[in-house]
C-alpha cells in the first residue's frame, strides 16, 4: 500500500508529473502480515529460480558438452550468454519497472525466464541452446532487476531490513542448493530437465504474483532507449572484455572491447547528468551513501567471486583434498550466510549498517586470511571453522548493506537503486572470477594462495567503504 502525497494532478493512468516524483513515501504499514507473507514468498521463489539457474548450467556443461558432441571451450557460451543478458539489461528493466510498475516487470521477466526455460529443454543443438539462454537472461534480468524495489513497498519500513535479509537467505540458499539439485536431478534425468524444472515453479510464481504483489506508483517520464543501447555496450563488452584477459583471450581484443565499454560508459553517464531521472542513477551516485554502499557491495561480491572459484582449487591441488571432501567443505559458506542474512537482516532494522557492514567485512578479512595461512594437512574441521567465519562475515554484511542502498534512494527512484544493487553484485562476481583465472595463468602454482590474498584486500576495501559512510546512528528509512 503507498500514499501520494501530491498537490500535481494525477493522470487518469496512474501516472504523475516528474516533479512530483519526491512526494512519494513509503507506507508505514506497508502491506499487511498476510499478503505480506505471500508476496515475499512469490518474489522470494523468482529470485530462487533465476539465482539457481546459473550454479545448475555451470555443473551440467560436462553433459552438455557431451551430448550435443561440441567442445567443452563451446559450451561455455551456454553460462556466458545467460550471464551476458542478465547484465547488460538490469538497469533498463529497472527503468521500466518505474515507469510501468515493478510488478508488471517482474511478472513479465516470469513469463520470459519460464518459456525460455521450456525453449532450453527443447533445444537439440548449442545455437539453439545459446539462443533460449539468451532469453532466459532477459526474463531473470526482469526478476532480479525490481527485486529489491518490490521489497521496499512489500515490507514495511521498521521491517525492511527483516525483508532484505530474507532476500539473501534465499540467493545464498539457492547458490549452496544448486549443484546438489543439479547433480541429483542428472543422476535420474537428461540435462534437458535442469531447465524444464522451471516451467512448474514459474506457474505457480505468476499465478501467486497476479494475487500478492502491490503496485506502484508510476513515473511519467519515457524510457530513454539511447542510454539503454549505451548501457547495453557499456556492460557487455566490458564483460567480455574481463573474461577475455582473464581467460587468455587475445589481449587486443579484449582491450579494444574495455576502451569500446569505457567511452560507451562514459557517453551515458554524461547523457543522466542532465537527465532528472536517468537510467544510469547517476542521482543516486552522487548521494556518499548510496555510492560507497554500491562500492562495498562490489568489492565485497568480488571478494567472495574470487573465493568460491579460487578455493575447489586450492583444497584439492594445494591441500590433497578428495572432490568430495572439497564439496563439504564448500557448503558451510553460503549455509552460513543464509543463516545469518535473516538476524543481520532484523539487526539492520535496529543498529547502524556501516557499523555492521564495517564488522562483517572485517570478519570475512580475518577469515580469508586464516585460510590462505591454513597449515599442511589440516584437520576438516580447521578448515570448516574458517569458511563459517567468512560466511558469518558475508551475511553480517549483505543485509544491512542492501537495506542502506534501497533506503538511500527516494521511494519513485527504488528502481534504479534495485538495478544498481543487482548489478554491482554481478559485476563484483564476473570481475572476481576473471581475475581468479588471470590469477592462475600467471602463477599456477601459487595461484590458490594469491587468490585469497587478493580477496582479502577486496573484502578489506569493502570494510573501509562500509564504515566511511555516513549515519551511523539507528537507521531511518526514506
Amino acid at each position: 500500500m503507498v500514499i501520494l502525497r501530491c498537490n500535481t494532478p494525477v493522470m487518469g493512468d496512474g501516472r504523475v508529473a516528474a516533479s512530483a516524483a519526491t512526494d512519494f513515501i513509503d507506507s508505514p504499514d506497508g502491506l499487511s502480515p498476510g499478503p505480506r507473507f505471500w508476496a515475499a514468498l512469490t518474489i522470494g521463489i523468482g529470485l530462487m529460480m533465476a539465482i539457481m539457474d546459473g550454479a545448475i548450467a555451470n555443473l551440467a556443461l560436462p553433459t552438455i558438452a557431451r551430448e550435443l558432441d561440441i567442445s567443452p571451450a563451446s559450451s561455455i557460451w551456454v553460462v556466458n550468454a545467460y550471464q551476458l543478458a542478465v547484465t547488460m539489461t538490469l538497469l533498463p528493466f529497472a527503468a521500466l519497472g518505474e515507469i510501468f510498475g515493478y510488478r508488471r516487470v517482474y511478472m513479465s521477466g516470469v513469463v520470459v525466464f519460464t518459456l525460455a526455460s521450456l525453449g532450453c529443454a527443447m533445444s537439440h543443438t548449442l545455437d539453439q541452446l545459446v539462443a533460449a539462454r539468451i532469453i532466459q537472461g532477459l526474463g531473470a534480468a526482469g526478476i532480479m532487476s525490481v527485486n529489491s524495489a518490490l521489497v521496499r513497498f512489500i515490507y514495511p519500513r521498521a521491517l525492511l531490513g527483516r525483508g532484505f535479509g530474507v532476500n539473501v537467505m534465499v540467493g545464498s540458499a539457492s547458490s549452496a542448493l544448486g549443484p546438489s539439485v543439479a547433480a541429483a536431478i542428472l543422476s535420474v534425468a537428461g540435462w534437458q530437465w535442469l531447465f524444464a524444472v522451471n516451467v512448474p515453479f514459474g506457474i505457480i510464481v505468476l499465478l501467486a504474483g497476479v494475487r500478492t504483489l502491490p503496485r506502484t506508483p508510476l513515473a511519467r517520464h519515457k524510457f530513454d532507449m539511447m542510454s539503454a543501447l549505451l548501457n547495453a555496450v557499456a556492460f557487455g563488452l566490458l564483460i567480455s572484455g574481463i573474461d577475455g584477459i582473464g581467460h587468455g583471450g587475445d589481449r587486443s581484443i579484449a582491450a579494444a572491447e574495455m576502451l569500446v565499454a569505457v567511452i560507451a560508459g562514459w557517453l551515458l553517464a554524461r547523457r543522466s547528468l542532465s537527465q532528472p531521472n536517468p537510467l544510469l542513477p547517476v542521482d543516486l551516485l552522487a548521494r556518499p551513501i548510496f555510492a560507497l554502499s554500491v562500492a562495498a557491495s562490489s568489492f565485497s561480491f568480488a571478494a567472495q567471486g574470487i573465493s568460491f572459484v579460487s578455493l575447489p582449487f586450492y583444497f584439492e591441488l594445494k591441500l590433497g583434498l578428495s572432490q568430495t571432501e572439497t564439496g563439504l567443505l564448500m557448503t558451510p559458506w553460503p549455509v552460513t550466510v543464509a543463516i545469518v542474512a535473516l538476524v543481520a537482516g532484523r539487526l539492520s532494522d535496529r543498529f547502524s549498517a556501516p557499523v555492521m557492514g564495517g564488522i562483517g567485512q572485517a570478519l570475512m578479512v580475518c577469515g580469508l586470511v586464516s585460510l590462505a595461512l591454513l597449515p599442511g594437512q589440516p584437520a576438516l574441521w580447521n578448515i570448516g571453522w574458517r569458511m563459517m567465519l567468512c560466511g558469518v562475515g558475508f551475511g553480517l554484511f549483505n543485509s544491512p548493506n542492501n537495506r542502506t542502498m534501497i533506503s538511500a534512494a527516494p521511494p519513485s527512484r527504488s528502481g534504479g537503486a534495485s538495478g544498481m544493487q543487482a548489478t554491482s553484485r554481478l559485476m563484483g562476481q564476473t570481475t572476481g572470477t576473471a581475475l581468479v583465472a588471470l590469477l592462475f595463468s600467471v602463477t599456477p602454482s601459487g595461484g590458490g594462495t594469491a587468490a585469497l590474498a587478493l580477496a582479502a584486500c577486496c573484502s578489506a576495501v569493502s570494510c573501509v567503504a562500509s564504515i566511511l559512510r555516513p549515519g551511523r546512528g539507528v537507521p531511518r528509512a526514506a
